[in-house]
């Protein structure tokens, strides 16, 4: 019987959608106000992922099963590697080089966003708090990917409405996919197996934050892409804060 331990990660997976669609619908009728402010979205929600990670969903995992921190580096290392493997396919020739500025990027976002959805079963079967917890930072990070996938589908020469699907293909479409695929194996594993796969899913924020968000806040700064930063660090300590 299908309860709120998947209506509440399915419907994140709808809102992260819906946020990243308002993103790609932002980029097509206001693209200058999107590209100037997107980078503060992605600090802040590279602070906050960041800070859950560390100060709550690792913990946690800890907490139920002392192999957690090996899930923890697998799920860092596993979308390190993916998109290494995804950017020396595509790239791999000289003549599909400036076709790789938009589908790399694609290709690793779809790829992210359907870990995202995939964490959000996880994090909901621990508890509420820990996935509304996570789904905070992780829907905050929508906005932004939505434009940066469509923006660089644009720099590679493809049309405008090509690029808007693709975009939405991937960037959005594929968290409740993730969740959808994922809620029937989540739902029924044991506390180690969970604790796992928190870490897993640990490791996968803290990449999508350190490696993916924060990259592109240093390599565009902003004057207050410090302070959104940090704002995003003292959300998620007041909210871990609060829940003890």
């Amino acid at each position: 019987m299908i309860d709120q331990t998947f209506w509440l990660p399915f419907i994140a997976g709808l809102l992260a959608a819906g946020v990243t669609t308002s993103g790609l619908l932002v980029i097509r009728r206001f693209e200058d106000w999107a590209n100037r402010n997107s980078i503060y979205f992605s600090s802040f929600a590279a602070g906050v992922l960041i800070s859950v990670s560390f100060l709550h969903l690792i913990p946690r995992a800890i907490g139920m099963t002392a192999q957690a921190p090996i899930f923890l580096l697998a799920g860092f290392l596993f979308l390190h590697i993916c998109n290494r493997f995804i950017t020396a396919y595509v790239c791999d020739r000289p003549q599909r080089a400036r076709y790789g500025i938009g589908l790399v990027p694609m290709l690793g976002i779809g790829l992210h966003s359907f870990i995202d959805g995939m964490v959000y079963s996880v994090t909901f079967s621990v508890s509420s708090f820990t996935g509304i917890l996570a789904a905070i930072g992780m829907i905050l990070h929508e906005f932004p990917e939505g434009i940066v996938t469509y923006v660089l589908l644009r720099r590679s020469n493809i049309g405008a409405r090509t690029a808007f699907v693709w975009a939405f293909l991937a960037a959005a479409l594929t968290t409740p996919a993730g969740v959808l695929l994922s809620y029937p194996l989540v739902s029924r594993i044991d506390e180690t197996v969970l604790g796992n796969c928190l870490g897993l899913s640990a490791g996968a924020l803290i990449y999508v934050g350190a490696s993916h968000l924060l990259p592109r806040v240093e390599v565009e700064p902003a004057r207050y892409s410090f302070i959104t930063l940090l704002a995003g660090i003292l959300v998620a300590v007041a909210m871990v804060l609060s829940s003890g």
